[in-house]
């Protein structure tokens, strides 16, 4: 038994309107439009498939205060290619921002709803992930966090050190997962979160309860009209476990 990363989960005022300005950023469509939200995937995508972690969009009214714990990271194949995607990034709505990056080769931007996300400069080992470089989680313990979604998922382990862990697609397709040492402390519920799902035909109260011998637990919030499972990883941060696809 094992999860897959399919897709972040990101709150909205305007789940539609970030939906279009994120369908633009990325060259996807918006697969579902609901009035409580809005999902994105790559055009002619079968989800859910390694390629791609999608992005799905919920309404919520609580206020953005803090940055977010995680953040997506987009590829560049040039110089040009950045400096052309940060102005059309900031033509869709994107404005400059400060998370105390310095001074750095790649862009900070954030989107019309505040959350931060990178334009990276171009890197070869991101050649082949599509516009998303990496999904990236702030964390006080690359290591800990390395040993729980090694376990949870079957993602491949590419890196561990005190400062950073990197996992990718067992197919060796799609964008990186990436935990990166901060030293920000987790407050509140996290805007963004992971969104993982069980191969067909496994079950997933098994895969619920596997996950819990893993260190997962309950984040206390009632569930009893959810078809999926929200958990809280070893440190706090909320992920839902989907129903299998």
């Amino acid at each position: 038994m094992a999860t897959r990363l399919v897709q972040i989960n990101m709150k909205a005022h305007d789940a539609s309107a970030l939906g279009r300005f994120w369908a633009e950023a990325l060259g996807w469509a918006i697969d579902i439009e609901e009035p409580l939200g809005a999902s994105l995937t790559p055009a002619d995508f079968a989800y859910p498939d390694p390629t791609a972690v999608c992005i799905d969009l919920i309404n919520r009214p609580e206020p953005k205060t803090v940055k977010n714990r995680v953040h997506v990271d987009l590829a560049t194949t040039s110089a040009a290619h950045q400096a052309e995607l940060v102005a059309r990034l900031t033509e869709l709505g994107a404005t400059p921002a400060d998370v105390g990056q310095g001074d750095v080769p790649w862009t900070v931007l954030a989107d019309p709803e505040g959350n931060e996300f990178c334009v990276l400069e171009p890197r070869p080992v991101y050649q082949d992930t599509g516009p998303i470089a990496a999904v990236v989680v702030d964390c006080a313990d690359p290591r800990a966090m390395a040993r729980f979604w090694d376990e949870a998922m079957d993602w491949t382990l590419h890196e561990v050190t005190d400062d950073r862990a990197v996992m990718r697609s067992a197919k060796a397709v799609g964008p990186y997962l990436e935990f990166i040492r901060t030293p920000d402390p987790k407050t509140g519920w996290n805007r963004v979160h992971l969104d993982v799902c069980p191969y067909p035909g496994d079950d997933m109260a098994a895969e619920e309860a596997r996950l819990r011998t893993l260190g997962a637990t309950d984040p206390g919030i009632d569930q009893s009209d959810f078809h999926w499972r929200v958990l809280v990883d070893p440190e706090g941060n909320e992920f839902c476990l989907l129903t299998s696809r």
